[in-house]
């Protein structure tokens, strides 16, 4: 995801990785609860890399349709192998830019599509009922009446298709004229209407990130700011040096995080993550 930095045909695998390579939730940093830590990155990684990425991290984002400013959803037909090799999901729907909406009306016809496509996937890759399926907002700030229009139609479909709901937007405040600030998690929820929504925060600056580390005790996603979210992008791959100018010397020379045990040639940068859950998503089936 590359907001603010995102995170082919299926071919059967019988190959199952060891599920005793486990990551197991350390407690979080000043007594928080167990944090789990997790990745997300537009490309399907490979099955050649899987092994080594689950010896690190609990779960995997993927994606549902084309991730942003993709032509493709390298991710389609993987959600069995990912479950075989040990992974929890983070599951994503890449939603609509401000630019497409037009107008409230066509926003919320949008959203209900948008939902009804989101839900037809999810079950497509046999995710089970009652996951949760984030709406990917690429674009922060304050939300206007036809984004608005947008997310809470598409919620409220998703809702009534038997999934639950969740939003991936900003966790970090921006700047507004006479010297306000809005965070665009907190404006989601505050305009919710009470709907059940779980929260994906992304806010990469350090503090609070602590960078692209890979902690034996993931920080928990209350010390995003935000302690209502369920999941807190800390970093993200390219690194965004307006916003994260100030993080540890952790990221690579050329600005990618990457994970350990994979050679950096191989250009798999990530996205990192820390969950309540080892399953985010709540999409394993076993």
């Amino acid at each position: 995801m590359k907001q603010i930095a995102w995170v082919a045909a299926a071919v059967a695998m019988s190959v199952v990785f060891p599920q005793g390579v486990k990551v197991k939730a350390q407690v979080g940093l000043s007594g928080q609860p167990p944090a789990y830590l997790g990745f997300d990155r537009n490309d399907y990684p490979g099955e050649e890399s899987l092994r080594l990425l689950r010896q690190t991290f609990s779960y995997t984002g993927f994606w549902l349709n084309h991730p942003p400013g993709e032509k493709a959803n390298t991710w389609a037909g993987k959600r069995r192998v990912l479950e075989s090799a040990g992974f929890g999901f983070l599951v994503l729907f890449n939603g609509r830019l401000f630019a497409e909406l037009k107008t409230v009306s066509n926003a919320s016809s949008l959203g209900k599509s948008d939902a009804l496509a989101a839900v037809a996937a999810a079950q497509r890759e046999g995710f089970p009922a009652s996951s949760i399926i984030f709406l990917d907002q690429e674009e922060g700030g304050r939300m206007l009446p036809k984004q608005k229009a947008y997310i809470f139609a598409w919620v409220d479909e998703v809702t009534a298709g038997g999934f639950r709901a969740g939003v991936y937007c900003s966790g970090i405040a921006a700047n507004e004229d006479g010297g306000l600030t809005v965070v665009t998690a907190e404006d989601i929820r505050k305009n919710a209407g009470g709907r059940k929504i779980a929260y994906w925060v992304t806010n990469d600056a350090c503090p609070p990130s602590p960078g692209c580390a890979f902690q034996p005790r993931p920080p928990s996603p209350a010390q995003s700011g935000m302690d209502f979210a369920e999941v807190w992008q800390y970093a993200q791959s390219p690194k965004r040096r307006e916003v994260a100018s100030g993080c540890p010397r952790n990221y690579h020379p050329d600005g990618g995080c990457y994970p350990p045990r994979i050679d950096t040639e191989k250009h798999l940068q990530v996205d990192l993550n820390a969950a309540t859950r080892a399953d985010p998503s709540q999409g394993r089936t076993h």
